[in-house]
Protein backbone atom coordinates (compact mmCIF):
# COMPACT_ATOMS: atom_id res chain seq x y z
CA UNK A 1 0.00 0.00 0.00
CA UNK A 2 1.42 3.30 -1.01
CA UNK A 3 2.41 5.88 2.28
CA UNK A 4 2.06 9.21 1.41
CA UNK A 5 3.33 12.99 3.68
CA UNK A 6 1.96 16.64 2.70
CA UNK A 7 4.64 19.34 3.03
CA UNK A 8 2.91 22.13 3.66
CA UNK A 9 3.80 25.52 2.09
CA UNK A 10 6.81 26.82 3.46
CA UNK A 11 6.56 30.00 4.85
CA UNK A 12 10.25 30.94 5.30
CA UNK A 13 12.80 31.64 2.63
CA UNK A 14 13.58 28.78 0.44
CA UNK A 15 16.18 26.18 1.66
CA UNK A 16 19.02 25.25 -0.91
CA UNK A 17 19.31 21.97 -2.84
CA UNK A 18 21.75 19.49 -1.34
CA UNK A 19 23.10 19.55 -5.16
CA UNK A 20 23.85 22.72 -7.19
CA UNK A 21 20.67 24.84 -7.61
CA UNK A 22 21.14 25.74 -11.46
CA UNK A 23 18.34 23.81 -12.94
CA UNK A 24 15.82 20.42 -11.92
CA UNK A 25 12.98 20.55 -12.73
CA UNK A 26 10.60 19.18 -15.64
CA UNK A 27 13.16 16.20 -16.23
CA UNK A 28 16.33 17.58 -16.61
CA UNK A 29 18.38 16.95 -14.21
CA UNK A 30 20.45 19.75 -12.30
CA UNK A 31 24.08 20.11 -13.22
CA UNK A 32 25.19 18.29 -10.35
CA UNK A 33 23.21 15.53 -12.31
CA UNK A 34 24.46 15.63 -15.56
CA UNK A 35 28.30 15.32 -17.30
CA UNK A 36 28.80 17.42 -19.36
CA UNK A 37 31.27 15.82 -21.50
CA UNK A 38 32.03 16.45 -25.17
CA UNK A 39 30.05 13.70 -27.66
CA UNK A 40 32.58 11.64 -29.26
CA UNK A 41 34.43 12.56 -32.55
CA UNK A 42 33.45 9.14 -33.91
CA UNK A 43 29.71 10.16 -33.99
CA UNK A 44 30.41 12.58 -36.49
CA UNK A 45 31.36 9.15 -39.00
CA UNK A 46 27.51 8.16 -37.87
CA UNK A 47 24.13 8.33 -36.25
CA UNK A 48 24.60 9.39 -32.77
CA UNK A 49 24.71 6.54 -30.12
CA UNK A 50 22.78 6.82 -27.10
CA UNK A 51 22.56 4.27 -23.80
CA UNK A 52 19.60 4.43 -22.51
CA UNK A 53 19.64 2.74 -18.65
CA UNK A 54 16.86 1.74 -16.35
CA UNK A 55 16.26 -0.72 -13.43
CA UNK A 56 13.42 -2.31 -15.89
CA UNK A 57 11.46 -1.37 -18.17
CA UNK A 58 10.48 2.31 -17.09
CA UNK A 59 12.73 4.10 -19.41
CA UNK A 60 10.82 2.87 -22.39
CA UNK A 61 9.06 6.09 -21.44
CA UNK A 62 11.95 7.89 -21.84
CA UNK A 63 13.00 6.20 -24.78
CA UNK A 64 9.96 6.96 -26.79
CA UNK A 65 10.64 11.03 -26.34
CA UNK A 66 13.85 10.38 -27.58
CA UNK A 67 12.81 8.48 -30.43
CA UNK A 68 10.30 11.45 -31.25
CA UNK A 69 12.55 14.36 -30.82
CA UNK A 70 15.67 12.60 -32.98
CA UNK A 71 14.52 9.79 -34.66
CA UNK A 72 17.95 9.87 -36.03
CA UNK A 73 19.91 8.64 -33.04
CA UNK A 74 20.66 4.82 -32.71
CA UNK A 75 19.10 3.44 -29.16
CA UNK A 76 20.57 0.51 -27.35
CA UNK A 77 18.37 -0.08 -24.12
CA UNK A 78 19.82 -1.81 -21.19
CA UNK A 79 17.57 -3.17 -18.56
CA UNK A 80 18.71 -4.19 -15.48
CA UNK A 81 16.27 -6.70 -14.54
CA UNK A 82 18.83 -9.00 -12.71
CA UNK A 83 19.01 -6.47 -9.87
CA UNK A 84 15.04 -5.07 -9.94
CA UNK A 85 13.59 -3.70 -8.37
CA UNK A 86 16.19 -1.00 -6.85
CA UNK A 87 14.20 -0.22 -4.09
CA UNK A 88 15.48 -3.41 -2.36
CA UNK A 89 19.44 -2.60 -2.41
CA UNK A 90 21.12 0.17 0.32
CA UNK A 91 22.39 2.71 -1.30
CA UNK A 92 26.23 1.65 -1.45
CA UNK A 93 25.43 -1.69 -3.09
CA UNK A 94 23.26 0.06 -5.26
CA UNK A 95 25.71 1.91 -6.47
CA UNK A 96 28.33 -0.31 -6.51
CA UNK A 97 25.72 -2.28 -9.14
CA UNK A 98 25.31 0.26 -11.43
CA UNK A 99 28.81 1.32 -11.44
CA UNK A 100 29.46 -2.37 -12.54
CA UNK A 101 26.60 -3.05 -15.14
CA UNK A 102 27.96 0.62 -16.67
CA UNK A 103 31.67 -0.33 -16.89
CA UNK A 104 30.29 -3.11 -19.21
CA UNK A 105 27.87 -1.62 -21.11
CA UNK A 106 30.56 1.55 -22.06
CA UNK A 107 32.94 -0.31 -22.80
CA UNK A 108 31.08 -2.77 -25.27
CA UNK A 109 28.44 -0.32 -26.61
CA UNK A 110 30.89 2.61 -27.29
CA UNK A 111 28.02 5.68 -26.42
CA UNK A 112 28.59 9.05 -27.21
CA UNK A 113 25.98 9.79 -24.78
CA UNK A 114 24.36 7.82 -21.57
CA UNK A 115 20.46 8.44 -20.30
CA UNK A 116 19.94 6.98 -16.66
CA UNK A 117 16.42 6.67 -16.79
CA UNK A 118 15.75 6.17 -13.36
CA UNK A 119 15.82 9.26 -10.04
CA UNK A 120 16.92 6.56 -7.95
CA UNK A 121 20.17 5.92 -10.09
CA UNK A 122 20.55 9.51 -10.90
CA UNK A 123 20.59 10.92 -7.80
CA UNK A 124 23.25 8.33 -6.40
CA UNK A 125 24.88 7.28 -9.07
CA UNK A 126 26.07 10.12 -11.50
CA UNK A 127 28.45 11.52 -9.68
CA UNK A 128 31.13 8.71 -9.31
CA UNK A 129 29.74 7.56 -13.08
CA UNK A 130 30.99 11.38 -14.02
CA UNK A 131 34.25 10.87 -12.71
CA UNK A 132 34.80 7.57 -14.24
CA UNK A 133 33.89 9.12 -17.56
CA UNK A 134 34.87 12.94 -17.69
CA UNK A 135 34.33 12.89 -21.22
CA UNK A 136 31.12 11.23 -21.75
CA UNK A 137 27.47 13.24 -21.32
CA UNK A 138 25.18 11.74 -19.00
CA UNK A 139 22.20 12.71 -18.53
CA UNK A 140 19.76 12.18 -15.62
CA UNK A 141 16.22 11.79 -14.34
CA UNK A 142 14.73 14.03 -11.05
CA UNK A 143 11.29 14.30 -9.94
CA UNK A 144 9.59 17.21 -12.32
CA UNK A 145 8.54 19.39 -9.17
CA UNK A 146 9.34 22.57 -10.45
CA UNK A 147 6.93 22.52 -13.73
CA UNK A 148 4.22 21.21 -11.81
CA UNK A 149 4.18 23.79 -9.33
CA UNK A 150 4.19 26.09 -11.98
CA UNK A 151 1.45 24.78 -13.83
CA UNK A 152 -0.75 24.59 -10.22
CA UNK A 153 -3.74 26.85 -9.96
CA UNK A 154 -4.93 25.06 -6.82
CA UNK A 155 -1.69 25.13 -5.54
CA UNK A 156 -1.83 21.43 -4.46
CA UNK A 157 0.47 19.21 -6.03
CA UNK A 158 1.30 15.77 -5.63
CA UNK A 159 4.44 13.59 -6.17
CA UNK A 160 4.03 9.67 -6.81
CA UNK A 161 7.30 8.07 -6.74
CA UNK A 162 8.91 4.80 -5.08
CA UNK A 163 9.82 4.89 -1.12
CA UNK A 164 13.52 5.65 -1.97
CA UNK A 165 12.57 8.99 -3.96
CA UNK A 166 10.25 9.70 -1.52
CA UNK A 167 12.21 9.42 1.21
CA UNK A 168 15.32 11.06 -0.21
CA UNK A 169 16.41 14.43 0.69
CA UNK A 170 17.27 15.50 -2.70
CA UNK A 171 13.34 15.33 -3.26
CA UNK A 172 12.76 17.40 -0.26
CA UNK A 173 15.07 20.38 -1.32
CA UNK A 174 13.51 20.15 -4.75
CA UNK A 175 9.93 20.56 -3.26
CA UNK A 176 11.99 23.44 -1.00
CA UNK A 177 13.55 25.24 -3.89
CA UNK A 178 10.63 25.17 -6.29
CA UNK A 179 7.25 24.22 -4.48
CA UNK A 180 7.94 26.29 -1.85
CA UNK A 181 3.94 28.11 -2.60
CA UNK A 182 2.45 24.70 -2.92
CA UNK A 183 1.47 22.27 -0.04
CA UNK A 184 2.88 18.88 -1.52
CA UNK A 185 1.86 15.42 -0.85
CA UNK A 186 4.77 12.92 -1.35
CA UNK A 187 3.19 9.66 -1.89
CA UNK A 188 5.08 6.30 -2.12
CA UNK A 189 4.44 3.19 -4.32
CA UNK A 190 5.75 0.01 -3.82
CA UNK A 191 3.59 -1.39 -6.60
CA UNK A 192 3.13 1.05 -9.64
CA UNK A 193 6.80 0.11 -10.78
CA UNK A 194 5.77 -3.97 -10.72
CA UNK A 195 2.12 -3.38 -12.22
CA UNK A 196 3.81 -1.13 -15.05
CA UNK A 197 6.84 -3.84 -15.51
CA UNK A 198 3.37 -6.70 -15.82
CA UNK A 199 1.72 -4.96 -18.45
CA UNK A 200 4.98 -4.20 -20.27
CA UNK A 201 4.52 -8.48 -20.42
CA UNK A 202 0.63 -8.38 -21.44
CA UNK A 203 0.03 -9.91 -17.92
CA UNK A 204 -2.95 -9.57 -15.94
CA UNK A 205 -3.07 -6.70 -13.55
CA UNK A 206 -5.95 -5.58 -10.72
CA UNK A 207 -6.71 -1.83 -11.52
CA UNK A 208 -8.39 -2.02 -7.93
CA UNK A 209 -4.66 -1.85 -6.83
CA UNK A 210 -3.66 1.15 -9.39
CA UNK A 211 -6.37 2.90 -7.62
CA UNK A 212 -5.45 2.08 -4.36
CA UNK A 213 -1.78 3.12 -4.76
CA UNK A 214 -2.62 6.12 -6.75
CA UNK A 215 -5.56 6.97 -3.66
CA UNK A 216 -3.29 9.03 -1.71
CA UNK A 217 -2.30 11.98 -4.71
CA UNK A 218 -5.47 13.08 -4.64
CA UNK A 219 -6.19 15.89 -1.61
CA UNK A 220 -8.89 18.35 -1.12
CA UNK A 221 -8.77 21.46 1.25
CA UNK A 222 -10.46 24.34 1.89
CA UNK A 223 -12.22 24.14 -1.63
CA UNK A 224 -9.39 23.07 -3.27
CA UNK A 225 -8.20 19.80 -4.89
CA UNK A 226 -4.71 18.14 -5.85
CA UNK A 227 -4.57 19.31 -10.01
CA UNK A 228 -0.86 18.48 -10.83
CA UNK A 229 0.84 15.01 -9.75
CA UNK A 230 4.42 14.70 -10.61
CA UNK A 231 5.29 10.95 -12.16
CA UNK A 232 8.51 10.46 -10.27
CA UNK A 233 9.38 7.22 -11.15
CA UNK A 234 9.94 6.49 -15.34
CA UNK A 235 7.86 3.67 -14.82
CA UNK A 236 4.62 5.06 -14.12
CA UNK A 237 4.29 7.23 -17.81
CA UNK A 238 3.98 3.51 -19.53
CA UNK A 239 0.19 3.36 -17.21
CA UNK A 240 -0.57 6.49 -17.91
CA UNK A 241 -3.70 6.14 -19.75
CA UNK A 242 -5.00 3.63 -16.61
CA UNK A 243 -4.10 6.13 -14.01
CA UNK A 244 -5.99 9.32 -15.59
CA UNK A 245 -8.76 6.29 -15.87
CA UNK A 246 -8.73 5.59 -12.29
CA UNK A 247 -8.53 8.91 -10.95
CA UNK A 248 -11.15 10.58 -8.90
CA UNK A 249 -10.94 13.82 -10.72
CA UNK A 250 -9.07 15.45 -13.64
CA UNK A 251 -5.15 16.10 -13.22
CA UNK A 252 -2.02 16.58 -15.08
CA UNK A 253 -0.05 14.41 -14.78
CA UNK A 254 3.91 15.80 -15.34
CA UNK A 255 5.97 13.25 -17.01
CA UNK A 256 9.91 13.88 -16.93
CA UNK A 257 10.42 12.51 -20.37
CA UNK A 258 9.94 15.17 -22.48
CA UNK A 259 12.47 17.42 -20.74
CA UNK A 260 14.92 14.33 -20.68
CA UNK A 261 15.00 13.99 -24.58
CA UNK A 262 15.32 17.99 -25.44
CA UNK A 263 18.19 17.73 -23.06
CA UNK A 264 19.82 14.91 -24.60
CA UNK A 265 19.42 17.15 -28.11
CA UNK A 266 20.73 19.69 -26.93
CA UNK A 267 24.09 17.55 -25.93
CA UNK A 268 24.34 15.80 -29.12
CA UNK A 269 23.54 18.50 -31.21
CA UNK A 270 21.80 18.76 -34.19
CA UNK A 271 20.72 16.37 -36.50
CA UNK A 272 22.40 15.38 -39.37
CA UNK A 273 20.78 16.02 -42.82
CA UNK A 274 19.31 12.95 -44.62
CA UNK A 275 16.39 10.59 -43.85
CA UNK A 276 15.74 8.90 -40.19
CA UNK A 277 17.49 5.80 -39.59
CA UNK A 278 14.84 3.05 -39.76
CA UNK A 279 17.39 0.63 -38.11
CA UNK A 280 15.57 -0.69 -34.78
CA UNK A 281 17.69 -0.11 -31.67
CA UNK A 282 18.91 -3.19 -29.34
CA UNK A 283 17.42 -3.98 -26.16
CA UNK A 284 19.81 -5.69 -23.65
CA UNK A 285 19.02 -7.34 -20.08
CA UNK A 286 21.22 -8.07 -17.61
CA UNK A 287 19.64 -11.32 -16.31
CA UNK A 288 20.60 -12.40 -20.03
CA UNK A 289 17.95 -14.06 -20.11
CA UNK A 290 15.77 -13.70 -23.31
CA UNK A 291 12.05 -11.89 -22.77
CA UNK A 292 9.13 -13.52 -23.74
CA UNK A 293 7.36 -13.74 -26.71
CA UNK A 294 4.65 -10.81 -24.76
CA UNK A 295 7.56 -8.91 -23.87
CA UNK A 296 9.00 -8.63 -27.28
CA UNK A 297 6.39 -7.87 -28.80
CA UNK A 298 6.10 -4.99 -26.80
CA UNK A 299 10.14 -4.12 -27.04
CA UNK A 300 9.19 -4.01 -30.92
CA UNK A 301 6.66 -1.53 -30.63
CA UNK A 302 9.16 0.68 -28.95
CA UNK A 303 11.83 0.15 -32.22
CA UNK A 304 13.53 -2.45 -30.26
CA UNK A 305 15.41 -5.88 -30.76
CA UNK A 306 16.61 -7.98 -28.13
CA UNK A 307 20.29 -9.32 -28.28
CA UNK A 308 21.20 -11.89 -26.68
CA UNK A 309 23.82 -11.03 -24.05
CA UNK A 310 25.77 -12.62 -21.23
CA UNK A 311 24.34 -12.04 -17.67
CA UNK A 312 26.00 -9.04 -15.30
CA UNK A 313 26.09 -10.88 -12.14
CA UNK A 314 26.73 -9.72 -8.50
CA UNK A 315 30.10 -9.18 -7.47
CA UNK A 316 30.81 -11.64 -3.91
CA UNK A 317 30.53 -9.71 -0.78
Amino acid sequence: MAQWVTLPRASDSRMPSPMNRAGAGGGQAPPSLIGEGEVNPAASQRAPRALVFDSGLGGLSVLAEIRRLRPDVEIVYAADDAAFPYGGLGEAALVGRVETVMARLIGEIEPDIVVIACSTASTLALPPLRAAYPRLPFVGTVPAIKPAAAASRSRLISVLATHGTVARDYTHALVREHAASCEVTLVGSPALAIIAERVMRDEAIDEAEIAREIAPCFVEHDGRRTDQIVLACTHFPLIADKLARLSPWAVGFVDPAPAIARRLDALIGGARPGKPSSRAGTAIFTSGEAPPPSLQKTLRRYGLVFAPASMIGFAPA
